[in-house]
């Protein structure tokens, strides 16, 4: 039954055209709310820098917010950046959250920030065929994209000169994990055997995550510690059986799970009808296009602003995949899409990302796909 996996939102605080990064964010306390209502199990906040369409720069700050304005749903980070982070910072950001809010948080941790992007990740060994761009379920599993346009932009330099300290280097992934597992639980020890306690932080009752595209190092730390793990079909959807299966493969059972658990995001758009729901989902290619050129995400489009656009081959080459998996229509026919999703990755639960213009619309969607949901 669809009911028995969890559905979760992953919100990037986005900015409407025509309003404010205020207006942003007073949307997603109020879309917190409805999806605590509507028995959403979890509420995670990305983080996006020098993006003039989004208001998530920082997880932490909107999370202790919304965890004011909200009383029982999970709320986490979809990711915190660590590459321009340390350790300790990140576990006392959550810890002073935890402190007032125990027992609700979720750390979800990546790799990206100020750290080098990754190579080339070799497929795990025992991943699915994929025939004619299908996974053997029928999930589309598109080419993949190649995100060295936008890694290599002169504005995610700059991003990455302005988020680290002159000089700072990145610590290396997996140890940087490891700090956090201990001095979360009190077990920390310097080289020279130096002891570590953080107040507010250490004992926080939080449930640790790791976020990756690839089944590479984040799938491989994620696995190899025993720790959750949620791939991103909405951002990368032609490597989610890559990643899901490379983690898989590298698990090892821990004091925080004897077996692997996976949460898999999408993108979607629902209304009482697929035609509504297509004319909202309108914005979704322009807003995608503004990403992958490296310009940054602009304020979501209406559907008037989106078809003003003249759309050049390269345009719709460049947002062929995502506008291909995101998920648009009545709630039957989201469901049936999600169920299938679920199926093709074996995921655990599923993260729901929607953006719409209006906010109305937006609560609207996950209000449909939750009641369509919960009778399946």
């Amino acid at each position: 039954m669809s009911s028995d996996i969890p559905l979760g939102v992953l919100d990037l605080a986005p900015i409407p055209s025509g309003s404010t990064a205020g207006d942003a964010l007073r949307n997603s306390m109020d879309l917190a709310q409805q999806a605590e209502r509507l028995g959403y199990a979890r509420y995670w906040f990305a983080e996006h820098h020098l993006n003039p369409g989004v208001a998530g720069t920082s997880p932490a700050v909107v999370l202790a917010l919304t965890a004011a304005a909200t009383s029982t749903i999970r709320l986490g980070s979809g990711a915190v950046q660590l590459g321009h982070r340390t350790a300790l910072s990140t576990v006392e950001e959550f810890g002073l959250i935890d402190a007032l809010h125990p027992g609700r948080l979720d750390l979800g941790l990546g790799r990206s920030g100020g750290r080098p992007p990754a190579g080339k990740a070799a497929a795990p060994p025992t991943a699915t065929p994929v025939v004619d761009g299908r996974a053997p379920n029928g999930l589309l599993i598109p080419p993949p994209f190649s995100f060295e346009r936008i890694l290599g932009s002169p504005r995610i330099a700059l991003q990455r000169k302005l988020l680290t300290l002159p000089g700072a280097e990145s610590q290396d992934y997996a140890e940087q994990i490891d700090d956090i597992l201990a001095l979360l639980a009190g077990t920390y020890r310097s080289p020279e055997g130096v002891q570590a306690h953080v107040v507010p932080g250490e004992g926080a009752d939080v449930e640790v995550w790791i976020l990756g595209s690839s089944g590479g190092t984040s799938a491989e730390v994620a696995g190899a510690r025993g720790l959750r793990f949620a791939a991103n079909y909405h951002v990368s959807p032609a490597t989610v059986l890559d990643a899901v299966e490379g983690y898989r493969s590298y698990f090892q059972p821990s004091e925080f799970l004897d077996k692997p658990h996976v949460s898999v995001s999408a993108d979607v758009v629902v209304a009482e009808d697929d035609e509504t729901a297509r004319e909202l989902a309108t914005g979704y290619g322009l807003w995608v296009r503004s990403i992958r050129t490296a310009e940054g995400a602009i304020q979501f489009p209406t559907p008037e602003e989106a078809r003003a656009h003249t759309w050049s081959d390269e345009d719709r080459a460049l947002v062929q995949d995502r506008v291909d998996t995101q998920f648009v229509g009545s709630p039957g026919r989201v469901a049936a899409q999600l169920e299938q999703l679920q199926e093709a990755t074996g995921a655990d639960e599923l993260l729901i990302t929607t953006i719409t213009h209006d906010h109305a619309d937006r609560v609207r969607s996950y209000e449909l796909l939750a009641e369509e949901w919960h009778r399946r």
